[in-house]
């Protein structure tokens, strides 16, 4: 049996995130001796939402393979400059057709033309903006023509209902290897391969600091949901980094998975260096 495995790190939270992250990408790869490496960067840039084309070529470089994102993609508005000819970054399958970027994309794993790997980018429908098509609708179609090329296919369903994401992994159970959920920024403990042999996550949590609520500054995020006041929400850079995600190993030849990990890292990291 040859297995495909999976380094899979949640959304990044701030410009600063994804320097440190980008340091340590490398040797995970290399320790975890992972074949390919998917991140969720639609929080990258500075400001804690969207993502601009230097945080995506920062990520590019250091190996990673996808770069996922969600309802915030579009919230940095020089992202249509260049997610055309970005081909790492998918934006949500589900979007309107008539904006840029893609929502899925086939790579070859290591290099080997024989063997490859679909990612989908979906977005839920519950508390979130309202995608332009049902996501099961949209995911289920993909995976029609995505299958057409290969049993290997990932999905990063970023959604906030936790029942959403349950019953995609359900729905999508023996048709997709892996399901793994972004979004909420907050790591669940409830990985488990389904019945038909599809890898399942609710949450991979956040890449992103410690002191923080869900990645921003706490000081900022009691102001607005305590007090009350409108304030802008800025990326923390206080506490330790934690680097949250997931490692799975994916039976090549069933398509299945056959073993899923919750990685969770603190890393004391000082600020001034």
């Amino acid at each position: 049996m040859k297995k495909l495995r999976i380094l899979a790190l949640g959304d990044i939270i701030g410009t600063k995130a994804v320097e440190i992250l980008s340091k340590y990408i490398p040797t995970l790869k290399t320790i975890t001796h992972s074949d390919v490496v998917i991140v969720n960067g639609e929080n990258a840039s500075f400001s804690g939402v969207g993502i601009m084309e230097k945080e995506y070529k920062m990520l590019s470089s250091v190996g990673v393979d996808v770069i996922t994102t969600g309802n915030h993609v579009w919230d940095k508005k020089e992202v249509h400059n260049f997610i055309k000819d970005a081909e790492k970054l998918l934006r949500p399958i589900n979007c309107h057709p008539s904006l840029p970027g893609k929502g899925s994309t086939i790579i070859p794993i290591n290099n080997d033309q024989s063997l490859k790997l679909g990612v989908i980018n979906v977005i839920g429908s519950i508390f979130m903006d309202s995608p332009f098509v049902s996501p099961f609708y949209a995911v289920e179609e993909e995976v029609k023509k995505i299958g057409q090329f290969t049993n290997l296919i990932i999905v990063d369903f970023h959604a906030e209902a936790t029942a959403e994401k349950m019953l995609m992994g359900w729905f999508l159970d023996g048709k997709v290897s892996l399901l793994f959920g972004t979004h909420t920024h907050v790591q669940t403990s409830d990985e488990r391969i389904l019945p038909g042999g599809t890898g399942y996550i609710t949450d991979i949590g956040m890449c992103g600091f410690s002191k923080s609520v869900i990645g921003s500054k706490v000081e900022e995020s009691m102001k607005r949901l305590v007090i009350g006041i409108p304030e802008r929400l800025n990326p923390s850079t206080e506490g330790n980094f934690e680097i949250n995600g997931i490692i799975a190993d994916i039976d090549t030849t069933t398509g299945k998975t056959i073993n899923i990990e919750r990685i969770n890292l603190k890393i004391s990291h000082d600020m001034n260096l």
